[in-house]
């Protein structure tokens, strides 16, 4: 019975200095990510978004699951994404689906469709904060995308077909 409680004893204070030794910010992306995908609040993708390379051009897409033109539009990102990715074009997929869907809905259908760009699921309730800091006359619907590069920002709040979309970023990379 000693030997137990000297056992149990030992791994208690093993174990509380492991958890002691994490870095805070470690830990903290541990929980943000989960398999590949970054979950951030707005402030993490805001950071996130200014810590780009400043020579590329950067389309970035709010969308969801659950919002059928978003969807219907994916593939048309993913096109423009493949095909300017040499162009120092990176398209970020920014979904709206809730956290607690990630692992019952997003990630099956992120498998599903193969996408190749990167999605980051934006965590953040406080919607009334974040979304005149995205475009003040953002109404908060989507789909919505922002294109931008160290000369320009455009946001439009609007689904593309493959043509508009690639119309609108060729003004950005002449």
């Amino acid at each position: 019975m000693k030997l137990k409680i000297i056992t149990l004893v030992l791994l208690f204070f093993y174990f509380g200095n492991v958890t002691a030794q994490v870095n805070p910010s470690e830990e903290k992306m541990k929980i943000a990510t989960v398999k590949d995908l970054k979950v951030l609040n707005f402030n993490e993708l805001e950071s996130y978004l200014k810590s780009k390379d400043d020579n590329k051009t950067y389309v970035v897409n709010f969308w969801a699951t659950w919002c059928a033109p978003c969807v219907k539009e994916l593939p048309y990102f993913e096109d423009l994404n493949s095909n300017y990715s040499s162009k120092n074009v990176e398209v970020i997929l920014v979904s709206l689906d809730f956290p607690k869907q990630i692992e019952t809905k997003l990630k099956s259908f992120l498998e599903k469709r193969h996408l190749k760009s990167e999605v980051i699921v934006l965590n953040d309730v406080d919607s009334n904060t974040w979304i005149p800091k995205v475009d003040k006359n953002w109404s908060g619907a989507i789909p919505a995308t922002i294109i931008y590069n160290s000369n320009k920002t455009t946001f439009y709040e609007r689904s593309f077909n493959y043509e508009e979309l690639e119309n609108e970023l060729k003004q950005f990379i002449k």
